[in-house]
């Protein structure tokens, strides 16, 4: 039946989720409220009968809360973006237009070591153009942080991480478990409901009875190729965007990604990880 298959998927991809809830604090009480919090903004948002407003009755018949609890949930409203997650946003589009931006490129077209204040091509300008409202200082110091960018004797700042990877706690990184994820989650939902000539791309390639001393080899050679491709299209994408490129001619605001990841584990003789 669909629902066993749908459940069996639930607790499979529950499990990493609980994992870290639970290294981290959260009581199941917690991560209830919080699913029921969600549940009732998405039929409210999402499941309204056409032409008509949003009704609690009927969210409550979707969810299975009561009025009153839907009542509670839907005047907390659905939070705006967390802080965190504000801050990796913007100082990864920093790393990418300085990446991207020949604006800020040197004589041989890799990124250039920029002033941080002074001139039209100072690290200063490249932040108010790719991070959107964030103080240049602040995006400095978080780059500094987690080792994207370093100072030079001169006083110019030299990016030495194409990657924007928070290294110190988890807050930062809890961050990207909203988008990455929610982005993932997204693009299978829409394959699920689209015919296949509509679906969006979902591919992965998986082998699971490998030697011990080829996975470091192969997770170097993944990294490459992965790192390659992404900066590949992320120069494509660049061309059509109007921020980049404000002379793009166009209708609309789409917003596209495209996500590489790579995982391992051990797995046990009976083909389940360990």
């Amino acid at each position: 039946m669909e629902t066993d298959a749908l459940n069996s998927a639930i607790r499979t991809l529950l499990r990493p989720l609980v994992r870290i809830l639970l290294r981290n604090g959260v009581p199941f009480r917690a991560f209830m409220e919080e699913a029921k919090r969600v549940f009732v903004n998405v039929a409210l948002d999402e499941f309204s009968m056409e032409k008509r407003k949003p009704s609690h009755s009927r969210a409550s018949v979707l969810t299975g809360l009561t009025r009153k609890e839907v009542a509670r949930l839907a005047a907390l409203g659905d939070e705006a973006e967390p802080s965190t997650q504000k801050s990796y946003n913007r100082a990864a589009w920093v790393i990418s237009g300085w990446v991207r931006d020949k604006r800020y490129h040197d004589a041989r077209g890799r990124p250039a070591s920029l002033q941080v204040e002074d001139g039209p091509k100072s690290f200063a300008e490249l932040v108010r153009k790719h991070s959107g409202d964030m103080p240049v200082r602040a995006v400095l110091d978080e780059l500094e942080r987690v080792g994207a960018v370093r100072r030079l004797r001169d006083g110019r700042v030299q990016l030495v991480s194409r990657e924007y990877v928070p290294r110190t706690g988890e807050r930062e990184k809890l961050g990207i478990l909203g988008t990455d994820v929610r982005a993932l989650i997204s693009t299978i939902d829409h394959n699920l409901t689209h015919p296949p000539e509509e679906s969006f791309l979902q591919l992965k390639v998986e082998y699971d009875n490998l030697t011990e001393e080829s996975v470091p080899r192969l997770r170097e050679q993944s990294r490459k190729k992965a790192r390659k491709l992404l900066e590949e299209l992320d120069r494509s994408f660049a061309r059509h965007d109007r921020d980049t490129n404000p002379a793009v001619v166009g209708t609309g605001r789409k917003r596209i990604m495209l996500g590489v990841y790579y995982h391992e584990e051990d797995w046990g003789e009976d083909g389940e990880d360990e």
